[in-house]
């Protein structure tokens, strides 16, 4: 079994495991190898981008978070709620993720909010405490415990990459939905976390961003180590 925490011997672990239960899959690590990490630090900036991640480039939204932090000095629930919604709206964001933003930065403010305890409850309960955030749907809780809290059985709901991956890997005739998209990666468990990592770096290396993003990966390593 997988630990709670995915690391990277574990990610190797996964990756072997996946490659021998699918062959579609095997094929991914014969041609690519471990995926990366791809890991963030659990908090409120890894929140945050995710906001700012929802139906846009990645690329696009990183450009806005860092213009967010070089105006802020920092990303904290402090800094970003003092610049207030029309202040968030001037950098660019939507009114609409300006209000999600500034309102994960007030429950945290006012404690009603506990991002440490998300992390150290039971996933059900963590899950329903950032459901109840307004502007953090399925997708978004998803890609926080995949992407910081680093569980190693989460398929990422209505991810729009990982469904053009499939549909490519799987040699389906259109883009599976979220209900093809879970019946398929139910056949990865306990390893869907490290099935989807492999789903990106194939969509990532058919547009030839991959080895780009694999040398990212790398250089973050420090800040993302267990």
């Amino acid at each position: 079994m997988p630990p709670r925490r995915l690391d990277r011997a574990a990610l190797a672990e996964g990756t072997r495991a996946l490659a021998r239960c699918d062959p579609d899959l095997g094929r991914l690590h014969a041609r690519l190898g471990v995926p990366p990490m791809w890991g963030r630090q659990p908090g409120f900036a890894a929140l945050v981008r995710i906001i700012l991640e929802q139906q846009v480039s990645l690329d696009a939204a990183r450009t806005l978070f860092r213009r967010l932090v070089a105006h802020a000095g920092t990303m904290t629930p402090s800094a970003l709620h003092a610049l207030g919604i029309q202040g968030l709206r001037d950098f660019g964001l939507t009114r609409q993720k300006a209000s999600y933003c500034h309102g994960l930065a007030a429950r945290i403010l006012d404690a009603e909010l506990d991002l440490a305890r998300v992390a150290a409850a039971p996933d059900e309960e963590g899950r329903t405490m950032l459901r109840a955030v307004p502007g953090i749907g399925p997708w978004s809780v998803d890609i926080y415990y995949l992407m910081a809290l680093r569980r190693p059985d989460v398929w990422p709901q209505g991810d729009l990459a990982l469904a053009v991956a499939l549909r490519d890997v799987k040699r389906l005739d259109t883009l599976p939905d979220r209900d093809a998209q879970q019946a398929i990666a139910a056949a990865w468990a306990p390893w869907r976390s490290v099935a989807a990592r492999l789903l990106w770096a194939h969509y990532l290396d058919a547009r030839g961003k991959y080895a780009a993003a694999g040398k990212q990966a790398t250089a973050g390593k420090q800040a993302t180590a267990v």
